[in-house]
């Protein structure tokens, strides 16, 4: 009853907190983070915890789905190399610097212990800097790589991870090629539990002709590719990326009163589920702070240090990215990294999150053989260091670094790329209205009819047989036109989802225009 209570006081303050977030123009997240902490001060949630083994399953899936969805193939198409190279070598280099740093620095941690801790540390989190980097304007190229980069490298830092912990845990080193494969293999069958998954869901909401049924099949899809991802040993992360994926490109024109039913609905879930999760990363981050150790403040220098390590090694690696990217502005214009200031954001906004404070909370006291884990006090001390500093710290005076740094935000260049898309489904709507022979002059353009009638009759400056004309050129033809009218808005949905699977669409830009078909077509039926 505790926990439950818990939980409904976290979502009660996260109704409170985003509110408060917007008029102090601080990420609301980061202040759940405050509240959380503040929260295990007192007795009856200090003795309050889910099992780590529950924080990945109940909170990355659906979070996930509602980023994943934010994009598309076509952009993954074009960023692949940005996308492998912070979301898997980016990881691999992060858990190697902070392994390599932690067997200098953390007495008695061995080779596998020290990979284990790299890989808790290596993810940023997709979900706290998409809803941190919500208090304010930074470009969408900025924006999207980060959430790019969000969406797997989870996955990569999870497999290393596990394959680090069983070698800890049986007291042996860590295979390396076995690594590899593990990964390989993982993300293969991760990525065919998606699509057939994906299908499945598909294929069944395509023979329920109800929204709200169809919306809570889409509800209960992540958890469920996730968890039968889990049991083949994949990942599960990559196989909800795939799955939300390959959901938005199989979207039809007709979707409308699902589409605004979903949209109102993950709204609404995704805001609970992340005040949520961040409260619980406050909470849990006394119990990892106030871990069994003897030497607590040689422990808090040394997370100091690794905290500056993650950071420094993103920077590096970002700034080694602005040189690469340079080079592929033909290709893809809206590239992220592009300059030093570029880098210097986007390592700030390499918040961690989730991720990393399930894995720290769900490292045993002992190995299999009952020795003691080698260096854990260390371990989990460190990762409360980095999450404080990369999450609370970072996150708080995110807004402050983007004004610092001058960052534009691009405003004019995603209303001309809103514009466009919003010109593209005008001229096909325009089209489909014109290809009717049937409707006669007077209702080819029914809206601009409509409006000057109601324009003429609130000014009281029309002549009343010509207004009468026209009300009964319009009631004669009503049906025909409304029709015409419906076949007008389809087509210009049609085309914002094909421009949306188009390279060099923004989707999150394509959504905003559709989503305003879809309340179109909505509020017309």
């Amino acid at each position: 009853m505790t926990t439950l209570l818990m939980i409904i006081g976290f979502g009660a303050a996260t109704s409170v907190v985003v509110g408060l977030g917007q008029r102090l123009r601080l990420p609301w997240p980061a202040l759940m983070v405050l509240i959380g902490i503040a929260g295990a001060f007192i007795p009856t949630f200090a003795e309050v915890g889910i099992d780590p083994e529950l924080v990945l399953p109940l909170f990355l899936p659906p979070l996930l789905f509602a980023a994943a969805q934010k994009t598309s193939w076509a952009l993954f198409a074009i960023r692949w190399r940005t996308i492998l190279g912070m979301s898997v070598a980016l990881v691999g280099v992060t858990v190697a610097a902070v392994a390599g740093s932690a067997v200098l620095l953390i007495p008695g941690i061995t080779i596998a212990a020290a990979i284990a801790l790299g890989a808790m540390l290596a993810p940023p989190d997709p979900v706290a800097v998409d809803a941190v980097a919500g208090t304010v304007s930074i470009p969408r190229r900025i924006m999207s790589t980060l959430q790019s980069e969000g969406l797997f490298n989870d996955a990569a830092s999870l497999v290393i991870f596990q394959t680090a912990m069983a070698a800890v845990l049986a007291g042996t080193e860590v295979d390396y090629a076995d690594l590899a494969v593990s990964f390989i293999v993982s993300a293969t069958v991760a990525v065919a539990v998606g699509l057939v998954l994906s299908f499945a869901a598909w294929w069944v909401m395509e023979k329920i002709d109800h929204t709200v049924a169809r919306s809570s099949l889409m509800l209960v899809l992540p958890f469920g590719v996730y968890l039968v991802a889990e049991h083949l040993h994949a990942s599960g992360v990559i196989a909800v990326v795939v799955a939300a994926l390959e959901v938005r490109r199989r979207d039809t024109e007709g979707n409308s009163a699902a589409r605004v039913t979903q949209n109102s609905t993950w709204q609404v879930l995704e805001m609970l589920i992340t005040g949520i999760a961040f409260g619980l990363i406050g909470l849990d981050l006394r119990l990892i702070i106030e871990s069994e150790h003897a030497d607590l403040g040689r422990a808090l220098l040394i997370g100091g240090l690794i905290a500056v390590i993650v950071i420094a090694v993103r920077f590096i690696w970002l700034l080694l990215g602005t040189l690469i990217e340079r080079k592929r502005r033909e290709v893809d214009p809206d590239a992220a990294p592009l300059n030093v200031r570029d880098a210097t954001l986007m390592t700030w906004g390499g918040m961690r999150g989730l991720a990393t404070v399930a894995l720290a909370l769900s490292i045993p006291a002992t190995t299999q053989s009952g020795m003691p884990f080698p260096g854990r006090s260390y371990i989990v001390v460190a990762a409360a260091i980095v999450l404080l500093v990369t999450l609370v710290l970072a996150g708080l005076t995110f807004p402050a670094a983007v004004a610092g740094l001058g960052i534009d935000d691009e405003a004019e260049k995603e209303h001309q790329a809103t514009k466009a898309i919003a010109m593209r489904a005008y001229k096909a709507a325009m089209r489909e209205i014109r290809n009717d022979d049937s409707l006669p002059d007077e209702v080819v353009e029914p809206l601009r009819a409509r409006f000057k009638l109601l324009h003429d009759q609130l000014s009281g400056t029309t002549d009343d047989q010509a207004n009468s004309e026209q009300v009964t050129a319009f009631k004669e033809h009503r049906e025909q036109m409304l029709q015409v009218q419906k076949r007008a808005m389809q087509t210009a949905r049609a085309e914002v989802l094909a421009a949306r699977r188009e390279r060099g669409t923004d989707p999150e830009i394509a959504d905003k225009v559709l989503r305003r078909f879809d309340l179109q077509s909505v509020l017309a039926n």
